[in-house]
C-alpha cells in the first residue's frame, strides 16, 4: 500500500460562521491521481486553498507528510490570475524555477534550457517572448502547466485546470497529468466533467461541503452518491432561500 503524502483529520474551513468544508477526513496516497468533484459551492476550491495554507482551518489538521513548501505545485483558477501584468511567456515559466534558485536567484544556462524545454513540452515552442496578455485562455493554461513542469513538484494541486479551454488543449494537459502520475507524483484536480473523471482519474473525492465518498472512482461516482450530493446542495439552496425570505406584511398577516 502506498504511503500517505497528504492527510486531513476532521478538517473544517468556514467563512464567518458558515462552513465551506465540514468535517473532512481522509488521505491522498503517494503517487495517486484524484479527481475532486461536487456541486457548485461544495468547497472544492476552498479545500485546495486550505491545503496551501491560504485559508485558516476552523477545526482539524492537515499533515503534509515529508513535503516542503517547494514540493507542492499549485495551479489556482485562471480567473484569479492577473494577466495584465507585463511579463513574457518565457519569464512566466521561469518563475517555476524558484524552488531551485530562490526567489531572487537567476537561471543558469542549464535552467534556461530547462525552461525552454518546459515551454516546448506544452506545445508553445516559439512563444517565449510573447506577452501573456496576448495569449488565448488555452495558451495561458499551457503556460501555467509549463511553470509546474519546471517546478518539478512532488504534489500537484490543480483547481479547474480545464475550465473554458478547447478540447485539444484539454487532451494535451490531460496527457501531462498522466505523465506526472506515471512518474509517481501525487496529483489532485478539481474537475467539473464527471465523464472526464470516470475516464482519467482512478481515485475520486466527492464532496458537498461534507464528504460524500472518497476512494476508487467507480465506487465513488455511483448513482446513489451523486444523488446524495445533489440533495445536499439543494438543502443549501433551501436554507439560503429561507434566510433571504422577506418579512411578511404585518398588516396583511393581521
Amino acid at each position: 500500500m502506498n504511503a500517505t503524502v497528504l492527510s486531513l483529520q476532521d478538517v473544517t474551513v468556514a467563512y464567518g460562521r458558515h462552513p465551506a468544508v465540514h468535517h473532512l477526513s481522509g488521505a491522498f496516497a503517494s503517487g495517486s491521481l484524484t479527481g475532486i468533484v461536487g456541486p457548485n459551492g461544495a468547497g472544492k476550491s476552498t479545500l485546495l486553498k486550505a491545503v496551501m495554507g491560504q485559508l485558516p482551518l476552523s477545526t482539524g489538521r492537515i499533515r503534509r507528510e515529508g513535503l516542503r513548501p517547494a514540493d507542492i505545485g499549485y495551479l489556482p483558477q485562471a480567473a484569479e490570475i492577473d494577466r495584465s501584468f507585463p511579463i513574457s511567456v518565457g519569464d512566466m515559466v521561469a518563475l517555476g524555477a524558484w524552488r531551485h534558485v530562490g526567489l531572487f536567484g537567476g537561471l543558469t544556462r542549464q535552467g534556461t534550457e530547462a525552461a525552454r524545454a518546459a515551454v516546448a513540452a506544452v506545445g508553445l515552442e516559439g512563444f517565449e517572448r510573447r506577452p501573456i496578455a496576448e495569449l488565448s485562455t488555452g495558451q495561458f493554461q499551457r503556460v501555467l502547466f509549463a511553470r509546474l513542469v519546471l517546478q518539478d513538484p512532488k504534489l500537484v494541486l490543480l483547481d479547474e485546470p480545464f475550465a473554458s479551454i478547447d478540447a485539444r488543449t484539454t487532451a494535451d494537459l490531460l496527457a501531462i497529468i498522466h505523465r506526472w502520475h506515471g512518474e509517481g507524483r501525487t496529483v489532485a484536480a478539481v474537475v467539473h466533467d464527471i465523464a472526464q473523471v470516470r475516464e482519467y482519474f482512478p481515485q475520486t473525492l466527492l464532496i458537498a461541503r461534507e464528504p460524500v465518498a472518497w476512494g476508487p472512482t467507480a465506487d465513488v461516482l455511483s448513482t446513489e452518491n451523486l444523488r446524495q450530493a445533489r440533495a445536499m446542495a439543494e438543502a443549501w439552496d433551501d436554507d439560503a432561500a429561507l434566510c433571504r425570505a422577506p418579512e411578511p406584511d404585518r398588516a396583511v398577516a393581521a
